[in-house]
């Protein structure tokens, strides 16, 4: 990948005259040797002569690197050897100063930028989705987030503190990343020590208790060697809920040796811990859709959103800690050997007081109350060692260019997931919370204890895997890509429970705590996925393609935990499932490159769900068809010097093709998924330092899973939400930003769970103000 180029202030840089010092003095020094040889002339038709005699050199054009805060180029991944412009598939790239701009500080929050992505659900039942539960064109793609090409673990928030750009690529990743989301991938570009010497750091308050300190410092230690650290502490919390909390420090740093060398290695770390207070929403009724049995529930009015209906004992505490090593050589004119190896570990900590059953005796709304009858409990260790080796060269071939990528990885992946007790005795006691007033709930009681048990469960998958990409260049007009992977991986599940419980009773003589009935289940196979993909360049600032891939992803593979349930598609009998997608689309930069327009027409199928036959009795066969497809189009980069945009609209029409409904309005549509969506973001550069920004948001209608809850909401209405900046740029080492989020106080509905109890609000308008300051 180019090194990312861009800087803040770039409007009051001087531009840059040569591209290194050696062609600045080759520019220099040519001239004056051309005029000394010629200087002690003989007449001047004999100078001419003399002129026309020496071989004339061709003119040398040198410009300074262009920089968009913006718009990128290419991404980080060597499996793709061609700038975006160049790629038939649907890739956004978000780059840091975008996020920074709009103050972003997750990954969700970034997200934001293209459209359709989203965290729309927020459970099953009475549990509560916890980190980034990303849903993309139809489907959960929170187990396909990856760091700098490798898988990342853990259903974790994810900051944005040590991240360059991150690149969300759309339709089946499978090639390139192996199993996962059957419509796309999101890859996290992490900050890398460059050479050179640099410092930036932040600090970000606001109302709704917002409070936040960053600082990236890089430093040159001596040739070829640099050092860099990223450090984050935010204290924040939710904007319009009450006790939610968002608190956590890491820092992230790296040490590269060999830069502007051929052989370079960088060695990065990174740590963080979170003290979170986790959200489980505010319960729906009110809503539009809410109906009840009972006559007083019936007409209840809708809750304060601010509401907290958990306890002070709820708590979110996570552990990450990741060390990477990269070696990258580079030999002959394009030839890069590249080896990357990641331990990677993220231990989770997590008590959520959930609830469900709504009560009311009486008339009086005062009186009314909610079950605190379902703790969401969960200890998870999710741990990953890799080892990718990537070769990238180019050739000439019958006097055709191919420009090829070609490798192969070793990834082990762990998830060990302990079980909860209610009580530190055993078997375990019975302990509860107390009912929480419906529309006045108070977190400060007592009734529930719990502590780990020897209940355990355990998921393994080792995976090997080889791949292989070329693009293949003929002319300047054509260009076919495409590229293959085979993984080979193995699954090895083991449930583990203890008898004395309520579920299981001790055998006579088996003391209670014993572990018994234990559960093995193993599966193993080989995973093909391919793409193809055809463009054709009408101008060299434009593109036309065709592109076809096929993914795969194998029982299991999402959490590693295998199931001998009939109906499961984590069964070890079940086959893969498989998704393919078709695109066509276009490509076009505007405004000497500055400006990005694509647009595209998808279609992904997701074959082999499981069905039930319908006989007596049951049999279940994977004969199920789901499909997503849409249009989307993008805008980014620069319109002007000073205008910049970031705009992108989609639409997606899903529908169940073969089988069961799986939603609650009566459609074959998906779940969670907006039929249309629509994302800007727009700055522009006033004199005096001052810069305005702001930006529109619009997801569709969209509705929740299909379960025996009845009376509750089937769908979520649409929304439109716009935020607004405005920055001022005092000194080149100092600038104010304020940020003012949910300018006209829109109240809607951010994610529901599957049953419709229970929705997560959206965030209430609210401001931050931050000081950056860079040297």
């Amino acid at each position: 990948m180019s090194p990312i180029s861009s800087r803040k202030h770039a409007a009051h840089r001087q531009p840059r005259q040569f591209a290194s010092p050696a062609l600045a003095f080759a520019a220099l020094a040519l001239p004056c040797a051309v005029h000394a040889q010629s200087a002690p002339a003989a007449p001047a038709s004999a100078a001419s002569q003399a002129a026309r005699a020496e071989p004339t050199l061709p003119a040398v054009k040198v410009q300074a690197a262009k920089e968009n805060d913006y718009k990128a180029d290419t991404v980080s991944s060597s499996k793709f050897s061609e700038p975006l412009l160049d790629t038939p598939q649907t890739i956004t790239v978000i780059k840091k100063e975008l996020v920074q701009q709009q103050g972003g500080t997750t990954l969700t929050e970034a997200l934001r930028n293209t459209p359709g992505v989203g965290t729309f659900y927020v459970g099953e039942n009475g549990s509560t989705s916890t980190g980034d539960a990303v849903y993309m064109r139809g489907f959960d793609a929170s187990g396909s987030i990856f760091v700098d090409g490798i898988r990342d673990v853990g259903s974790i928030s994810r900051d944005v503190f040590n991240l360059d750009q991150i690149e969300v690529e759309k339709g089946p990743a499978g090639t390139d990343n192996g199993h996962g989301s059957p419509t796309g991938s999101i890859n996290l570009v992490s900050k890398h020590a460059e050479l050179g010497n640099s410092a930036s750091g932040s600090l970000t308050a606001g109302n709704e208790h917002q409070r936040r300190a960053t600082a990236d410092i890089n430093r040159q230690l001596g040739d070829g060697v640099a050092a860099r650290i990223s450090l984050m502490d935010q204290d924040s919390a939710a904007p319009g809920r009450d006790r939610v909390k968002n608190k956590r420090w890491a820092f992230a740093p790296t040490v590269s040796v060999g830069l502007g060398a051929p052989t370079t290695a960088t060695l990065s770390l990174l740590h963080m811990t979170q003290h979170n207070v986790p959200d489980g929403g505010v319960p729906t009724i009110g809503l539009p859709g809410y109906t009840n049995t009972n006559t007083y529930l019936n007409g209840g009015a809708k809750v304060d959103p601010r509401n907290f209906y958990g306890t002070t004992s709820d708590y979110d505490d996570v552990a990450v800690d990741m060390a990477t090593l990269q070696v990258q050589h580079k030999f002959g004119a394009h030839g890069v050997l590249r080896n990357t190896t990641r331990l990677g570990e993220t231990v989770e900590d997590y008590l959520l007081t959930s609830f469900m059953t709504l009560t009311a005796t009486g008339a009086d709304p005062a009186t009314w109350t909610v079950a605190r009858s379902n703790p969401t409990n969960k200890h998870q260790i999710n741990v990953i060692m890799a080892n990718q080796t990537t070769l990238t060269n180019e050739v000439q071939l019958a006097g055709v260019k191919h420009a090829l990528s070609a490798g192969f990885e070793l990834i082990g992946e762990a998830q060990r997931t302990r079980g909860v007790a209610t009580s530190s005795s055993w078997p375990a006691a019975t302990g509860s919370w107390p009912a929480a007033s419906l529309y006045a709930p108070d977190p400060n009681v007592t009734g529930y204890t719990r502590t780990l048990d020897a209940d355990h469960t355990e998921g393994k998958t080792g995976t090997v895997a080889a791949y292989a990409f070329d693009t293949l260049h003929f002319g300047e007009r054509f260009l076919l890509t495409g590229g293959l992977r085979l993984d080979h991986y193995r699954t090895h599940y083991e449930s583990n429970v203890a008898c004395g419980g309520t579920a299981t009773a001790c055998a006579t003589g088996v003391a209670s705590g014993t572990l018994v009935q234990p559960t093995n289940l193993d599966t193993s196979g080989i995973l093909f996925g391919w793409k193809l993909g055809g463009i054709y360049k009408p101008s060299a600032d434009a593109s036309l393609y065709a592109n076809y891939a096929v993914s795969q992803q194998p029982p299991g593979g999402t959490n590693f935990a295998l199931s001998s349930s009939a109906n499961s598609a984590s069964n070890p009998n079940m086959d893969p499932q498989k998704a393919k997608t078709m695109e066509i689309g276009a490509k076009w930069n505007l405004m000497d490159g500055d400006l990005g327009l694509t647009g595209a027409l998808y279609r992904t199928d997701i074959l082999n769900d499981i069905e039930s036959d319908g006989g007596t009795p049951v049999q279940y066969l994977q004969t199920g068809k789901k499909r997503v497809q849409g249009v989307e189009l993008s805008a980014v980069g620069n319109i002007t010097r000073d205008w910049a945009v970031n705009a992108g609209f989609t639409t997606m029409i899903t529908q169940v093709l073969s089988g069961a409904v799986v939603g609650n309005d009566g459609s074959d549509a998906l779940n969670y998924t907006p039929r249309k969506a629509f994302t800007s973001w727009t700055s522009y550069k006033l004199p005096l330092g001052f810069s305005v920004g702001g930006g529109m948001r619009y997801n569709g209608k969209l509705q929740r899973g299909k379960d025996s809850a009845v009376g509750t909401p089937k769908y979520v209405n649409d929304y439109w939400v716009a935020d607004g900046m405005l920055a001022w740029e005092y000194s080149r080492q100092l600038d104010f930003r304020l940020n003012v989020y949910n300018l006209a106080d829109r109240d809607y509905v951010a994610a529901i769970n599957k049953s419709g109890y229970r929705y997560t609000p959206g965030a209430p308008r609210y401001f931050t103000l931050s000081a950056n300051v860079q040297f």
